[in-house]
């Protein structure tokens, strides 16, 4: 598969995603229901009807009868079975976006147009070859076509890619509220992970979901590395978007800021972990002078070892990085006064360093000023701090050098 060819098939998928979120979103109660890739690419069940609908994205496709023929012929099978069986009748719906040619379905369709267009095919080549006519092979007379076609609703100018997410976006935003950054970061990331975690598994019944389940399940305000998403976003953009909503301000306010980042054993290494001191001290720091209310960031570092820790601020130290931890002497208890000192030009406080969670529960509580805690969690996150009068973002990441990206 080409590079340009495997981008096409993406698109494809998230469009089919996009178009399963959508149908959530638009279901009149929450008490309805979606199945994902069950009859069809998504099944729409409500108190009163089943809908099966099957989505193709080909942007760059003329439309012709053939492309949607297989899909035709699989939902007279279904409908067959259905009439066979005495079940209740099921809708059928085909949506497509094409780059041309949809006036051929202009003219509407009717029995005779049915079976010649999607219901008859051929297979072999010249003397071998064998013209089928699947009606006749399922044994359906024109009156049960014509049945069937009351059924069926085919749309091939469905909305392109781009408008289609939109669309995603405005439901969710009419759906549960915020801001466009919500919308997108938080709801519909986490909803992409939701379709797809839905998609993989192999019980039909396990497929389902009812409006109100997945709403719950996508109201979180969580920055969740979610591979599609990112895909979808590309790295350098995604990471962008969240340092423009949360680390970009013109003039950096005297907050108590606190950073958690979380070292991953596997890759951790000692200089990079510097290099993130030095940049949220250099960003995140004011301790001129002339500065009114000098101030410098905290940050905790989750999951490294007590005895790299001291390693780390005792190198920091020698280089003549001056940091606080709030232990004023050896065998010490922490004290969450010292921690607080303010940083000065005077003092040359750079950065106070957060030893366990804690020395920062105690800290984050302890002070009165504005307060912003932003965690960066490689898997689930490890702070909980729930009070509206402190704003706490949480961001997943795949590795610490993200964060630097990030900030």
């Amino acid at each position: 598969m080409t590079d340009r060819s495997a981008v096409d098939t993406i698109r494809g998928y998230f469009y089919q995603f996009d178009l399963s979120i959508l149908s959530i979103l638009n279901l009149a109660s929450l008490s309805d229901s979606v199945e994902i890739e069950c009859i069809e690419d998504v099944d729409i069940r409500t108190a009163t009807e089943i809908t099966a609908t099957q989505c193709k994205y080909y942007s760059k496709t003329e439309y012709n009868h053939s492309v949607i023929k297989d899909a035709v012929k699989h939902m007279v099978s279904h409908f067959k079975e259905g009439l066979a069986g005495g079940k209740s009748k099921i809708y059928y719906s085909i949506k497509g976006h094409y780059s041309s040619g949809q006036e051929k379905l202009d003219g509407g369709i009717d029995v005779e147009f049915l079976k010649k267009n999607f219901l008859t095919y051929s297979e072999g080549k010249g003397a071998a070859k064998v013209t089928h006519y699947h009606h006749s092979e399922l044994g359906l007379s024109d009156a049960e076509l014509a049945e069937f076609l009351k059924y069926l609703t085919i749309d091939v100018r469905a909305k392109n890619f781009d408008e289609q997410y939109d669309q995603v976006l405005v439901a969710l935003r009419s759906n549960l509220g915020g801001t466009p950054f919500s919308a997108e970061y938080f709801h519909y990331n986490n909803a992409l992970a939701v379709i797809r975690e839905l998609s993989i598994n192999a019980a039909p019944a396990d497929r389902r979901i009812t409006k109100r389940e997945f709403l719950a399940r996508i109201n979180t305000s969580t920055v969740l590395f979610n591979e599609w998403f990112v895909e979808k976003k590309g790295k350098k953009a995604h990471f962008a978007a969240l340092r423009k909503e949360y680390f970009t301000e013109l003039n950096v306010s005297p907050y108590e800021r606190f950073f958690l980042v979380e070292m991953d054993a596997d890759s951790y290494l000692r200089g990079d972990l510097k290099e993130l001191f030095f940049e949220l001290s250099r960003k995140w720091a004011k301790l001129s002078a002339r500065e009114p209310s000098p101030f410098c960031p905290y940050i905790y570092v989750h999951g490294i070892p007590a005895s790299e820790l001291r390693a780390l601020k005792r190198e920091l130290s020698t280089e003549g990085f001056k940091l606080i931890d709030g232990y004023d002497f050896q065998d010490a208890d922490f004290s969450y006064h010292s921690i607080a000192e303010k940083a000065t030009h005077g003092n040359g406080v750079k950065i106070k360093v957060l030893n366990s969670i804690s020395d920062l529960e105690q800290t984050v509580n302890a002070i009165t000023k504005t307060r912003r805690i932003y965690q960066f969690h490689l898997g689930r996150s490890y702070f909980d701090y729930d009070n509206p009068a402190v704003r706490h973002v949480k961001i997943q990441v795949q590795q610490l050098a993200d964060v630097k990206s990030i900030i």
